[in-house]
């Protein structure tokens, strides 16, 4: 006789090929009392519902890193909008055959930054070389925003020593795929900032931050309030490309209005080559 678990499994995947059946007849779903609660998606997106999308948003990544043994991450965070190098060649060839000014000084931005997405590749991939020589439970793995840019260049480093990446994306008004180097059972689709901003956190054992806008910002300074009020552990903390970082930010201007105390400048580190941004981690952790 089948185990009882696998029953329930049976049962509970009929109740979702019957909504399947609607869309394969291209039938709207309708409101319908008498379906199963977790099988109705008008009931899962109502407001009053929203505490327990949070849940299954919290548990449902969770588990499926704890299951393929993902306990301990190196989170990267990055521009999207920095290409790779052999893409922002070809934009420069274009823009120079054109002659338009302003896209010939977009195409040399892009190229220029272009290197940042060497470097996250780089130290991805000294990541993943150390963690292949680890014991299971003390590899580290690359985890990122999962679409293209810096977060791109992170998981194909990692992807091209052969290492699993993980990839924690955000569905956006506009076209937001996983980057091709996530691995697909590593991959995860968030619909709430907040909760993906905890996943972030929950196996960090280091962050890097490579420049980009607003939503690296928005994740550094997360990262950065946890650590200063306790309620993380301390984690190295790297910005990487010193110059962006300093010409962005003077935080010494937090410390001469005695907005931040002189420790928290301990908080994080400058770095300008991938090499550095690794030993900075295996020194904190003595690896």
């Amino acid at each position: 006789m089948e185990k009882t678990h696998h029953l329930t499994e049976r049962r509970l995947a009929d109740a979702w090929a019957e909504l399947q059946n609607y869309a394969d007849q291209g039938n709207p779903l309708e409101a319908d009392a008498y379906r199963l609660a977790f099988a109705d998606p008008e009931f899962l997106l109502r407001r009053e519902t929203r505490g327990i999308r949070f849940q299954l948003e919290l548990l449902k990544p969770d588990l499926d890193q704890a299951r393929q043994g993902v306990e301990h991450t190196v989170v990267v965070f990055g521009s999207a909008r920095f290409p790779a190098p052999e893409q922002a060649q070809e934009v420069l060839r274009n823009a120079r055959k054109s002659g338009d000014p302003e896209a010939l000084q977009a195409a040399e931005r892009q190229t220029r930054n272009a290197g940042y997405y060497d470097q996250a590749r780089l130290f991805a991939q000294l990541v993943a070389k150390f963690s292949a020589d680890q014991p299971a439970a003390e590899r580290l793995f690359i985890a990122t925003g999962g679409g293209p840019g810096i977060m791109e260049a992170a998981n194909r480093g990692a992807h091209e020593m052969g290492a699993p990446t993980v990839g924690l994306n955000i569905a956006l008004p506009h076209e937001q795929r996983a980057n091709p180097y996530v691995t697909p059972s590593l991959s995860f689709k968030f619909h709430y900032f907040a909760l993906r901003k905890m996943h972030f956190m929950m196996r960090a054992k280091a962050l890097v931050a490579f420049p980009g806008g607003f939503g690296t910002l928005d994740e550094l300074f997360e990262v950065i309030t946890l650590v200063q009020t306790g309620k993380a552990k301390p984690v190295p903390i790297v910005l990487f490309g010193s110059d962006y970082w300093k010409r962005l930010f003077n935080f010494d201007v937090l410390l001469e209005e005695g907005a931040i105390s002189p420790q928290d400048l301990k908080l994080f580190t400058y770095v300008d080559e991938p090499q550095a941004a690794w030993d900075f981690i295996r020194t904190f952790y003595r690896l």
